[in-house]
């Protein structure tokens, strides 16, 4: 048998020790209690035997049993049994070989079955010899009972440590699934860790009480609120120059369990070095309904925020200064034009560049518009007053039949009894005139167009359809982006700059409205603007 592991060590010098103190304690209490009755007939092999006992306790004590073989434990159980067969051949009524119940449970408990066979036939054997060699032993009732005391606690003492074994073994294995499982879970994490400290975008984890559970680099740079000098770093709305209070900041909203998307924050005054935030903060899903925090994340768009910034102004600007030379251009052609003694050839080259100067003038209009309407975040102002929508959209209609009739378009007219709304009247006819023009432009020639107008208690829809080539699937999803004119457009004479959709998109929505369209390849198209009658209804 190879010695034991180092690991069993300090347990196994620990049981030899107590098996052995606790059969030495037991037999002190026999040696007195003999002495005391009287009941030693040899005092000298008595003696001995006591003295040998006490001799094991010293050298279960002394002796390093880890450094031998397993076989070496049995030496010093084995040595008690014969000690105590001595002692009770010196005092055979003084009841000394229920000592024997230490070295079998010993034995049974280290050595297994063939320890409780080994011990209870040793036993055996010794009260056999002593019955037949001594008469006083010979009708003893413990002589027939004791070899059947000590096979039972022996097997006692095997199945306990054989259960004992198994349940460690079980806890051992169970250890060592939890050890991996630990290690596992470690790596994920420090694998998390790693990958939200190489982005770029800060991530943070709030628990349900709004404490910080997780957070990366870049959150600690990107949402740092104070600077070099430990003074607090002033926080803007969207526009740049509206001030939020600490308690208002999107963090701050985040802890206290708001959700928001896209949230952008500018952090810096105007004019130093100051960055843009989009913040996005979501609650995280739990079972049961229990509040599991949220997760807040933060990109930096200073970039793309000035770039934008910078490009709407440069449009705004550029826009500005055509309109007035255009303007001029368009005034003077139509002075000139106004004069009876031109000539035929002359008046059809002016006409040519004044409907040129006109739609210049038109383009530019857009994207003045386009600016004024999404440019910097801020709101379209809008110049509200009672109006009869029906009359408006008759009006729109009366303006563009000229040009319809010449593209050879008919312009019907549904259902459009007077209603009332508070709106702002030059918007909506904007609306309606771009939705108008569109579609003159981009049917064929012999198709038509419906207008109608409807209304409930609290809404109002303008329709406008067409029976013309419908828009396909894939143009759809980008047909309200700025600037976008669709493939079969594009490869036609037909101008355009792409922004009336995109204009009448946002004054709608500055109605507190919307415009929605159904359409499909051949199948014309149907757009539908949909406003509130009043405002103050809708709040």
């Amino acid at each position: 048998m190879a010695p034991f592991n180092p690991s069993e060590g300090l347990g196994l010098r620990r049981s030899i020790v107590s098996n052995q103190s606790l059969l030495a304690a037991a037999a002190t209490i026999g040696v007195i209690v003999s002495i005391v009755l009287g009941q030693v007939r040899d005092p000298a092999l008595f003696f001995v035997g006591a003295a040998v006992v006490y001799a094991g306790t010293i050298a279960a004590v002394l002796v390093r049993w880890e450094t031998l073989p397993r076989w070496a434990l049995l030496l010093l159980p084995g040595a008690d049994v014969v000690v105590i067969a001595v002692m009770r051949e010196s005092a055979p009524v003084a009841g000394l070989g229920l000592l024997w119940a230490f070295p079998a449970l010993w034995i049974g408990g280290s050595f297994g079955l063939r320890g409780v066979v080994g011990v209870s036939s040793v036993v055996s054997i010794l009260l056999l010899h002593q019955t037949i060699t001594d008469n006083e032993q010979r009708f003893a009732s413990s002589t027939f009972i004791l070899p059947f005391i000590i096979a039972a606690l022996s097997s006692m003492a095997h199945l306990t440590a054989r259960r004992a074994r198994a349940q460690r073994a079980l806890l051992e294995k169970q250890s060592a699934e939890l050890r991996r499982a630990v290690e596992r879970a470690q790596r994920q994490e420090d694998l998390v860790t790693e990958v939200l400290d190489a982005v770029d975008f800060g991530v943070t984890r709030i628990t349900a009480t709004g404490e910080f559970a997780v957070t990366n680099t870049a959150h600690g740079l990107l949402l740092n609120t104070t600077d070099a000098f430990g003074h607090e770093i002033a926080v803007f709305a969207a526009d740049g120059s509206t001030a939020i209070a600490a308690s208002a900041s999107p963090l701050a909203r985040a802890r206290a369990g708001e959700v928001f998307e896209s949230e952008m924050v500018w952090y810096g005054l105007p004019g130093e070095d100051r960055r843009a935030l989009s913040v996005t903060a979501r609650r995280l899903p739990a079972p049961g309904g229990v509040d599991a925090g949220g997760v807040v994340v933060s990109r930096d768009v200073t970039v793309e925020e000035q770039a934008r910034r910078a490009r709407e102004d440069l449009v705004a600007s550029v826009s500005h200064e055509l309109r007035t030379p255009l303007t001029s251009i368009i005034g003077y052609l139509d002075l000139v034009l106004d004069d009876d003694t031109l000539g035929d050839a002359a008046r059809d080259r002016l006409e040519i560049a004044e409907r040129n100067a006109s739609r210049l003038l038109e383009l530019v209009a857009d994207i003045l518009s386009q600016s004024t309407a999404s440019g910097g975040g801020s709101a379209i102002e809008l110049d509200r007053s009672p109006t009869d929508i029906a009359a408006l959209v008759r009006a729109a209609i009366e303006s563009i039949e000229p040009r319809a009739r010449d593209h050879g378009i008919r312009i019907l007219t549904g259902e459009m009894a007077p209603i009332r709304a508070v709106v702002d009247a030059r918007r909506v006819r904007q609306i309606v005139d771009n939705l108008l023009s569109n579609a003159v432009k981009y049917i064929p020639r012999g198709a038509s167009i419906t207008v109608t107008v409807t209304a409930d208690v609290q809404s109002l829809s303008i329709v406008v359809a067409d029976d013309g080539p419908g828009i396909s699937p894939s143009e759809q999803a980008r047909l309200f982006e700025r600037f976008f004119r669709g493939d079969a457009v594009r490869k036609t004479s037909t101008h355009g700059s792409g922004l009336g959709l995109a204009i009448s998109r946002d004054l709608a929505r500055a109605h507190g409205g919307e415009i929605t369209v159904r359409t499909a390849s051949g199948e014309g198209a149907t757009f539908t603007v949909r406003l509130p009658r009043d405002p103050k209804e809708g709040a």
